[in-house]
């Protein structure tokens, strides 16, 4: 006998009205948006992972039988990082395969450079840039396959193998030299150690992504449920009819797995006609390459699935008393409570990771799995407080709005929490960045350049010659303070405002030493400014990626809401209730519980970003609170904005009272 699932599922639909239609179309585009933020987020993160793979054959790997001298070096030009690889054929040993990016193994002086440091060679004054490197009729260039951004500084310099930039003095010295210069006999480019500016990108894009994660699991459930009190209603009259509660699952899981797809198709059709605009996004280094930031079919397929299967399991969840109480459903009655073991489970789990952060170092994999766990206890905790808030404005209402709205919160808390549930956690993520957001004051080293190993009057000569005046300090093994950290050499303290200047003093130092470049204040700082630059990088996209799914899923469970109770709306509007009243409660239906758990995630936040700072050393930004407090402000300020899109709908649908009560 054939299965009636399908037909009746078609005839609810052919049959919902444009009401139907609407919530319909909201659902899909909820969908829509949480399935492209989802592969956005995820694409940066495996993209991080591919631009370090990029980066490791620049740091020479030792090899036993040696063919070539590789030799990694590191200068600031406006800056911003220039990564300079050396390499020296040795004579008698067999040929070197050319590096990543190059046809062939460089000879000696030829110079190859990325096409962003060519075009900056162009742009900038000759004693500012070019004249670091060996003077040569034409640069080569640098192909994709050696870079791991477009935007990339790199510069490929062939020598001869008894150069000073491939001897040994080119390994470093000083602490700073660490992951900035480097230097080997090599028989290939396999390096499997990622540069500086790379290594740390996709641990701190996967944090970002953790905290993304649950507010688009709450928008894909939120667009799951959306139309769920005219669905109850007509799938409890079909129970009463005689339908089975698996014909009941199975149109509802049919219905919303189509929807939900639908969604999620357009908004991963959506990221891949955005990738070649998403790839001008500056991360880290800079942009991106197009193919670096494509996750590949699989992941998308598993994102489309994912994102799909929680709509449908959200949608699925909520039959569960239209199967067991239909003729409940159909009267509305016996509302939903939440239970006492939410509250039991969230402070276990709070307990649980305030013990995780108490001391020792934090691995990413550890961090990304106890912000999940919070947001996972978090979400089952809101219910609970919604409701208990609920109980408790509606014994203590003074005017008929609140009252409307306390009823409304206990009546059904999980309706009110997914309004509102967005952005209560993007709030714990902006209390998280906020103040993780450590600040750095290098000033001690300011208009400095130092070279190590380099004599007061040569470093004279060349800065004089260079028409650069400065002060000229040697400095010997006991300035642990200063730039050379204990190395003996010369400190040179630029005159004048202006990075050019520096530029030029650093430009006419290079001669001071050939093996080791002149050192600034980005050299010393580059390890904290690169750590700090990313998490600042993550911590924004993550704060507006959150808060455009909180609004997103703020204002389609409004309207959503408001289409479901049109007809509790049109019985209020018959019984003399003016619209005004109606939207005022609508509205403190929506500001109460975000006061109170906005407040308190934001709070959470804090706390947890300060048990993780001082878990792995760091100190707390005081001055992110103004940041933070701006964030809480425009979050808020979205979602009201978001609601009250929603209220000409309000309108329409009590226009006609009589009808809507009907």
């Amino acid at each position: 006998m054939r299965s009636p699932v399908l037909p009746l599922t078609w005839h609810i639909v052919r049959s919902s009205g444009r009401r139907g239609l609407q919530s319909r179309l909201l659902a899909a585009g909820a969908a829509t948006v949480g399935t492209f933020v989802l592969l956005v987020m995820v694409a940066a993160a495996l993209g991080s992972g591919a631009r370090a793979d990029r980066t490791a054959w620049r740091t020479p790997e030792p090899a036993k039988h040696g063919t070539a001298v590789q030799a990694l070096a590191t200068t600031y030009v406006r800056h911003e990082p220039v990564t300079v690889v050396s390499v020296a054929q040795l004579p008698g040993r067999r040929g070197t395969p050319a590096p990543p990016g190059l046809t062939s193994f460089p000879g000696k002086g030829e110079v190859y450079v990325s096409p962003a440091l060519a075009a900056l060679l162009h742009k900038l004054p000759a004693n500012q840039l070019a004249d670091r490197f060996p003077k040569v009729p034409s640069y080569g260039t640098i192909g994709a396959a050696g870079l791991a951004s477009p935007d990339e500084l790199v510069a490929v310099v062939g020598r001869a193998p008894t150069d000073p930039a491939v001897s040994e003095a080119a390994e470093g010295s000083t602490v700073s030299d660490i992951d900035q210069a480097a230097r080997a006999e090599i028989s290939g480019f396999s390096g499997t150690h990622a540069s500086l500016f790379t290594a740390y990108d996709q641990q701190t894009a996967l944090v970002g992504v953790a905290l993304l994660v649950m507010p688009v699991v709450v928008l894909a459930a939120a667009s799951g449920r959306l139309g769920a009190a005219r669905r109850e209603q007509q799938l409890a009259a079909l129970r009463l009819a005689g339908a089975t509660p698996r014909q009941i699952i199975g149109m509802t899981a049919l219905e919303t797995a189509a929807l939900g797809a639908a969604g999620a198709l357009t908004g991963a059709a959506l990221y891949a006609g955005l990738l070649p605009l998403l790839a001008e996004i500056p991360y880290g280094i800079g942009g991106w390459y197009v193919s670096q930031l494509w996750v590949g079919l699989p992941w998308l397929v598993t994102v489309v699935v994912a994102v799909t299967g929680v709509i449908t399991l959200s949608a699925v969840s909520m039959l569960r008393q239209v199967a067991t109480s239909p003729l409940g459903v159909a009267q509305q009655a016996d509302p939903r409570r939440t239970r006492i073991i939410r509250l039991v489970l969230f402070v276990a789990v709070l307990l649980y990771v305030w013990s995780s952060t108490g001391g020792g170092q934090l691995s990413t994999r550890q961090v990304v799995g106890l912000l999940l766990l919070f947001y996972g206890a978090f979400w089952l905790f809101g219910p609970w407080v919604v409701d208990r808030l609920g109980r408790l404005v509606g014994r203590f209402a003074r005017g008929p709005a609140t009252l409307l709205a306390g009823r409304r919160l206990s009546d059904d808390p999980r309706g009110a929490w997914r309004t509102v549930s967005g952005l209560v956690l993007a709030g714990f993520a902006a209390g998280f960045f906020a103040v993780s957001m450590v600040g750095m004051d290098g000033s001690a080293h300011r208009d400095q350049v130092a070279v190590a190993g380099a004599h007061a009057s040569q470093v004279r000569t060349l800065l004089r010659d260079a028409g650069v005046t400065a002060t000229v300090d040697t400095v010997g093994e006991d300035d642990w303070d200063g730039l050379l950290s204990g190395t003996p050499g010369v400190i040179a303290h630029i005159s004048g405002d202006g990075r050019a200047r520096l530029d030029t003093a650093v430009t006419a130092l290079t001669a001071a030493n050939p093996a080791r470049p002149p050192l600034t204040q980005d050299y010393v700082t580059a390890g904290d400014r690169t750590g700090i630059g990313r998490f600042a990088e993550v911590s924004t996209a993550t704060l507006a990626l959150s808060f455009l799914v909180a609004t997103t899923s703020a204002g389609l469970t409004a309207a959503a809401g408001v289409l479901d109770r049109r007809r509790i709306y049109g019985l209020l509007r018959l019984a003399g209730t003016p619209l005004k009243v109606l939207d005022r409660a609508r509205v403190r239906e929506t500001v109460i519980p975000l006061v109170a758990l906005a407040g308190g995630t934001t709070a959470i936040g804090v706390y947890l970003s300060y048990r993780l700072n001082r878990a792995v050393g760091a100190s707390i930004n005081v001055t992110g609170v103004l940041e933070l407090a701006v964030c809480v402000a425009v979050g808020a300020l979205a979602m009201f904005a978001a609601i009250g899109g929603s209220r000409p709908l309000l309108r329409r649908v009590t226009e006609d009272a009589a009808r809507s009560a009907d």
